[in-house]
């Protein structure tokens, strides 16, 4: 029992350490990215949105508005803060609905984390993450146009947390809190592509996720609802699946999935939407998910 509780544990370390060197790097510079971005250009980014507010791009103003959502280093709970503050400067809700849509799902330090996904996988990320900020918008826009779709009553500015007035202990402070905030997250989900990979056999991904694509699509579309914690902590699994055979459709449809559905972007959503705008918002994340999946999956 004890030989074969040892040979297990050296199967499982040697999966461990080879996921950890593979994603370890990209993690480091993700979190450094991140921070850097939320202390020396975050307030630029979040003044060039403020400022679109005085501007007559209309309907053309759900691109830029998708793109800083994208650039936008803050998690949900501290965009809807700003999202409010950038409502009574004037902005739009077909505007912020693409701002909050696409920055939910990407932010700089998970295109960084996702290089580890290879340059497919990454262009797919951004691209499926712009076009649902922008899809987001322009259904607001249509259906909403004459009447509000958030309600973000007792809302104030949001907090700062980088106010150091050293900026190096700034920059030190905010990497510290990103890797509170994602080390264990990170950590387990190594542990969880490592155990995959040594008790999950490849044909197995292959024929779930790979060879039957359009049920494969569905099948990673449902379970980006339950297993999503953290983006980082989700690359070590989407990288072991891609390995093993999963088609990048199906890949997409849990990247759109996954973080539209956590339960802290959940949670803060439901608060601005109510309950029947927040089943719209869950249905068209479901449905985008799912035609961005088939769609890449009828070409690669």
């Amino acid at each position: 029992m004890i030989d074969i509780l040892q040979r297990e544990w050296v199967y499982f370390w040697y999966y461990f350490t080879l996921q950890l060197k593979q994603i370890f790097p990209y993690w480091v510079l993700g979190m450094v990215l991140g921070s850097v971005i939320s202390v020396f250009a975050k307030e630029r980014i979040h003044g060039l949105f403020r400022r679109m507010g005085g501007t007559r791009l209309g309907v053309l103003g759900i691109i830029p508005a998708s793109i800083l959502g994208i650039a936008s280093p803050l998690c949900m709970y501290g965009t809807i803060p700003l999202a409010a503050s950038f409502s009574r400067s004037g902005i739009r809700d077909d505007w912020l609905a693409a701002f909050m849509m696409s920055s939910i799902l990407l932010n700089p330090q998970l295109i960084l984390y996702s290089t580890a996904l290879g340059t497919t996988a990454l262009i797919i990320r951004i691209a499926s993450s712009f076009l649902c900020g922008i899809a987001a918008g322009i259904l607001i826009r249509i259906f909403y146009k004459d009447k509000g779709f958030f309600n973000f009553e007792g809302f104030d500015e949001p907090h700062n947390h980088d106010t150091d007035p050293n900026l190096f202990l700034r920059l030190m402070k905010n990497i510290g809190r990103n890797i509170k905030a994602t080390g264990g997250y990170f950590l387990i989900g190594v542990i969880l592509s490592a155990l995959f990979q040594r008790y999950v056999p490849a044909e197995f991904v292959a024929d779930l996720f790979g060879d039957n694509r359009g049920f494969g699509v569905l099948m990673a579309a449902t379970i980006g609802v339950p297993l999503y914690a953290c983006g980082g902590g989700t690359i070590p699994l989407l990288l072991a699946w891609l390995d093993d055979g999963m088609s990048m459709g199906s890949a997409a449809a849990f990247m759109v999935t996954g973080p539209a559905t956590k339960i802290t972007n959940l949670g803060a959503v439901k608060i601005v939407l109510g309950i029947k705008r927040f089943i719209l918002y869950l249905a068209f994340t479901i449905i985008f998910a799912l035609f961005t999946g088939w769609v890449i999956d009828l070409f690669l």
